[in-house]
């Protein structure tokens, strides 16, 4: 397929320039999952949205909108603001960096009939993995918990999948907040969570904004595959009538995408899907005129130069970080 991503190089550190080695490419749809070669060693780099320096970082992803993802953009293609000012892109990359992740996995009573094809979900997804990425397990019901540690052999994950078994409530912003924990021992920069659930919270002690707050402090993306019935076979409660607004409302906030299933025949296409947008991201990088280290949130949002010969893109990605204290 033409217009594959960008090979490139950046080494970040204080003091020390940046090199970018990139590679003419036309923008190109990616509509389906294509196996990608192990980049080397020396072409992986590690973005992370927190300011570490002066330089901030903004993983991104392009789509459609049929949501098919879009590879070979030029850094011309697009503008960044934060809090409603430009900033100069400094740095611009496409990338396939290692990966620590979290698959938070619902276990609760009502996902007995879709376990099965739950499991073949997250199956397809570690099929998109990165040999050197790392994932971690959480299962939740009335509360959550860490059943497998962070591993890079996926199939020891996939083997406690096997002995998943489904009752309870839903504890899921709780198992959100442990998942978030979790994710700050990971060895990789770059973060995100997968979450697989079928509706809405209905027994956390942490509150949604709670959880908010805490991924506004995140570099992680959340990716939500929710599961759900039709509307008039849900329940009644306001909890599972929220569940997909919940969902929803978290991953975008990240700069991940929601994955309302109603199929469940969908749901290993759709986890394959999610690996390989992880896959096909940009980088850009500038430094920011704001020069006060305040600690505040700062809100960015990226435009797009619309390429020729494509329909209308959208650009996802997190909505902001905190600035710098000293």
């Amino acid at each position: 397929m033409k217009g594959w991503s960008l090979a490139c190089l950046v080494w970040l550190a204080f003091g020390a320039a940046v090199e970018l080695r990139a590679q003419e490419a036309r923008p190109s749809i990616t509509p389906r999952v294509k196996p990608r070669a192990e980049a080397p060693e020396s072409e992986r780099i590690t973005p992370n949205l927190r300011v570490d320096t002066n330089l901030v970082l903004v993983p991104i992803t392009v789509t459609t909108p049929l949501n098919q993802i879009v590879t070979g953009m030029e850094k011309e293609n697009f503008r960044l603001f934060e809090d409603k000012i430009e900033q100069d892109i400094t740095y611009f990359a496409s990338f396939d960096a290692p990966v620590s992740m979290g698959l938070v996995f619902d276990a609760s009573g009502s996902m007995g009939s879709k376990l099965a094809k739950s499991r073949q979900a997250a199956a397809a997804f570690f099929k998109t993995a990165n040999p050197e990425d790392e994932f971690f397990l959480i299962q939740f019901n009335d509360r959550p918990q860490i059943v497998a540690p962070f591993t890079r052999e996926v199939e020891e994950i996939q083997n406690r999948l096997t002995f998943t078994q489904a009752k309870g409530r839903t504890a899921l912003l709780d198992a959100m907040y442990l998942a978030m924990q979790t994710l700050k021992k990971g060895h990789n920069p770059r973060r995100a969570l997968l979450v697989i659930s079928d509706g809405g919270d209905n027994s956390s002690r942490y509150t949604e904004t709670e959880i908010r707050n805490l991924l506004k402090e995140a570099d992680a993306q959340v990716y939500a595959i929710g599961i759900f019935e039709p509307i008039g076979a849900r329940g009644r409660t306001a909890e599972e009538l929220a569940g997909p607004g919940l969902l929803s409302d978290l991953a975008e906030m990240t700069g991940g995408r929601h994955f309302p299933v109603d199929n469940l025949n969908d749901l290993p296409d759709i986890a394959a899907k999610i690996g390989l947008e992880l896959r096909n991201q940009y980088v850009l990088g500038y430094i920011s005129k704001n020069p006060n280290r305040d600690g505040k949130y700062r809100k960015i949002t990226v435009k797009l130069n619309q390429p020729r010969g494509l329909p209308p893109l959208r650009a996802l990605h997190r909505q902001g970080y905190y600035a710098p204290t000293q």
